[in-house]
């Protein structure tokens, strides 16, 4: 069977992958679209709520909307289109890429010059986080409950406690209050929120659902259906201070403990892993340490907003279309003050007059500065009055004029009046 050939195959339908189709497509590449759900738009289709898109399209959209625009503007391509396909394998053949997937036809083949991944990420399951008990029905991630009560119109509980206070979590204890269920209380072990300031104002404080910092849930109690919680308080490391138990109960036991980049076909390719984002090593043009291999939107890092995710998809597909015969890389470090910085190299060969960067802290500061530096020479500040690690940060540099330097570092001082 004869396969059928691309310049680049984008892997993953979300707001990653159809801005990096698009773009791709834009500049004249054949370009394979590969998504495992029927409908495209990724996680987008059950987030109803709004907010989406005030970046990148100027105004206030729910997921469904901000997802359709995507879908508009990739309907202008000819873009193909694989749905209900699973990619099972990924091997490397001369100069293509062979992709081994599955689908309602049956398995196929196709070939590829370059890869782009926008695999997503995944939730954290109880599992992965140590809660002690049997494994009852009722015990949920925030995402799953989100598509029964969005997309299926179901409702998986009617009192329940939230662990953890990520955005998805926070955005569902209000959609559940609002459908009528009882949110006891949203628990996060960390000493500050883990998301953004105007979901717990317009989640938890404007509906009157108290957060608790600084506890967790260490053991369930039920056999065939969640009847309640163990709740405990935590140190300053987050482990559970003995005697501060108390039993709370409930129906479900709803977790918004994190999210973790998708990239399990990334190794398949032998691609780096950075141990702080858990995405790929990438330059400025988003093309991993594996030659011919992008990576962008959540698969990459986890992004705040659809807009950032998007963003990235673009310019993976922007580059995805171009030669790139030499990689002179240099290292993009940071100090003990910073979580991550993306990219984590800088290719002197490519393109430098606009590079961005995104970076978060490790914990939330006060009047801190951000120094830029090329080798040991400044070449950007900017001062915080303040920085939290839920919000991430962006910035677009010009470092054109340092071509020939040895590496960039990120160096933020706290403190700083």
């Amino acid at each position: 069977m004869r396969k059928e050939r691309f310049d680049i195959a984008v892997i993953g339908g979300g707001p990653a992958g159809l801005a990096a189709a698009s773009t791709a497509t834009a500049k004249g590449a054949k370009v394979a679209l590969i998504e495992r759900e029927a409908i495209l738009g990724g996680i987008l289709k059950q987030c109803v709520h709004d907010g989406f898109g005030v970046i990148r399209y100027d105004q206030k959209l729910t997921g469904p909307e901000y997802a359709q625009k995507e879908i508009d503007n990739l309907n202008k391509y000819e873009v193909t289109k694989f749905l209900l396909t699973f990619v099972t394998k990924i091997t490397k053949h001369s100069s293509d890429f062979v992709i081994q997937f599955v689908n309602r036809t049956g398995a196929g083949e196709i070939e590829a010059k370059k890869i782009i991944l926008a695999t997503g990420c995944r939730e954290r399951t109880s599992k992965q986080i140590g809660i002690h008990g049997a494994n009852p029905a009722g015990v949920l991630t925030a995402g799953t409950v989100q598509n029964y009560v969005n997309l299926q119109g179901l409702m998986p509980t009617r009192k329940c406690v939230i662990l953890g206070s990520g955005d998805i979590g926070l955005i569902m204890a209000r959609r559940l209050t609002l459908e009528g269920a009882k949110v006891v209380g949203v628990y996060e072990a960390k000493p500050t929120p883990g998301g953004l300031t105007r979901n717990v104002v317009q989640c938890l404080h404007d509906y009157d659902i108290p957060l608790h910092l600084s506890h967790t849930v260490t053991k369930v109690f039920g056999i065939d259906r969640l009847n309640a919680v163990e709740i405990s308080e935590v140190d300053e490391k987050m482990k559970p201070i003995k005697g501060t138990e108390e039993i709370v109960e409930c129906d479900s036991l709803i977790l918004s403990v994190g999210l973790i980049p998708e990239n399990e076909i990334a190794k398949q390719l032998a691609v780096p892993i950075c141990p702080f984002t858990k995405g790929a090593v990438v330059d400025q043009t988003l093309m991993t340490l594996t030659d011919n291999v992008f990576s962008c939107g959540n698969a990459l890092h986890v992004s705040d907003l659809a807009d950032y995710v998007s963003e990235s998809g673009e310019t993976a597909g922007l580059y995805a279309c171009k030669s790139q015969k030499t990689r002179n890389l240099v290292n993009v470090t940071k100090n003990k003050n910073l979580l991550y910085v993306v990219p984590q190299k800088i290719n002197l060969d490519a393109p430098l007059s606009e590079t961005v960067f995104y970076f978060r802290v490790m914990e939330e500061f006060e009047n801190a500065k951000l120094t830029v530096f090329a080798d040991d020479k400044p070449i950007f500040s900017k001062r915080y009055s303040h920085l939290r690690p839920p919000e991430m940060e962006r910035l677009k540099l010009n470092i054109s004029e340092y071509s020939d330097c040895h590496g960039i570092s990120f160096d933020l001082e706290v403190g700083v009046l």
